[in-house]
């Protein structure tokens, strides 16, 4: 595992969006590149929808 995160992203990631189909590809493209999850998601009704947000961080960082 490189001990810096690919494409010049950064260590720690917060993604967060619509709780979908699409919110979770991004959360498994992050896990796929090398980065792990921090903590449990959180989750909140925006009246209209479910909101989620996922942190993820880079290994070893």
């Amino acid at each position: 595992m490189s001990p810096k995160p690919p494409d010049d992203l950064l260590v720690y990631r917060l993604l967060t969006g619509k709780d979908d189909a699409a919110f979770c590809r991004r959360v498994s493209e992050a896990i796929e590149l090398g980065y792990v999850l921090y903590d449990s998601p959180s989750v909140t009704f925006n009246g209209e929808y479910v909101m989620a947000a996922q942190a993820l961080v880079w290994p070893g960082s």
